[in-house]
């Protein structure tokens, strides 16, 4: 058990690590006591400006829609040195979220429990299996993703087809996301992270996008969430 917590304290420190350029760095910043309601957060760098911007969102996790009033950025006037990595930024904007996360029941130490990580490095697989020892479920994922136009026109949409595998041999079939939604400026989707929420009901799925602007690549991330079958 000691090695397996420690194991994962090493993959968040691994997914906190400070990107160079404009990409965007992804954190979990957890659920209601429920379960319904989750929070999390980008931060980084702008490329042009060299400065600090952050934003956060909160999701309705049944519905897999943000909740009203749940969506907060903060761009810095002020460039900042080498060796910052926007975290300042997001510091800021939390403070602006207090009355909305306490709304919602947001609790920083509740972030549910990590099931699949993307490391730095590792090549992307539109197909992934793993399994939830704990529930004795097995997963199932398949990226379907199309892009269209080039350049500043380019554009793509996704989803996902999530197989879970009980214990007893019932096998349980989602559609996550909008197969029809075209998303501008979007070159690529990444899935990047797993989560089971702490109530073990709802699936998170952090995905990567790479965005096209004037400047070259960018990376950006936003969240799917499936509420699971009982």
């Amino acid at each position: 058990m000691r090695k397996r917590v420690l194991y994962i304290l090493f993959l968040l420190l691994i997914t906190g690590a400070v990107f160079s350029g404009d990409n965007a760095t992804f954190r979990n910043l957890g659920f209601s006591p429920d379960s319904r309601y989750f929070m999390f957060a980008q931060y980084g760098i702008n490329e042009n400006s060299s400065s600090p911007y952050a934003e956060t969102y909160i999701v309705d996790v049944p519905s897999n829609r943000f909740v009203p009033g749940g969506t907060r950025k903060l761009s810095s006037n002020k460039a900042v040195g080498p060796g910052n990595d926007g975290l300042g930024a997001l510091f800021n904007l939390l403070e602006e979220t207090i009355p909305v996360k306490r709304k919602y029941g947001i609790d920083h130490i509740s972030t549910g429990r990590l099931l699949y990580i993307l490391l730095d490095g590792e090549q992307p697989r539109e197909r992934l299996e793993f399994r939830d020892f704990e529930m004795s479920r097995k997963y199932r994922t398949t990226l379907v993703q199309s892009s269209a136009g080039t350049g500043k026109n380019i554009k793509s949409c996704f989803h996902i087809l999530l197989t879970v595998e009980r214990k007893s041999g019932q096998v349980d079939n989602y559609t996550v996301g909008l197969p029809n939604y075209w998303r501008k400026g979007v070159k690529r989707y990444r899935i990047k992270q797993i989560m089971l929420a702490p109530d073990e009901r709802s699936l998170i799925i952090v995905i990567e996008k790479e965005q096209e602007d004037s400047s070259g690549s960018d990376i950006r991330f936003m969240v799917e969430t499936v509420k699971l079958h009982r």
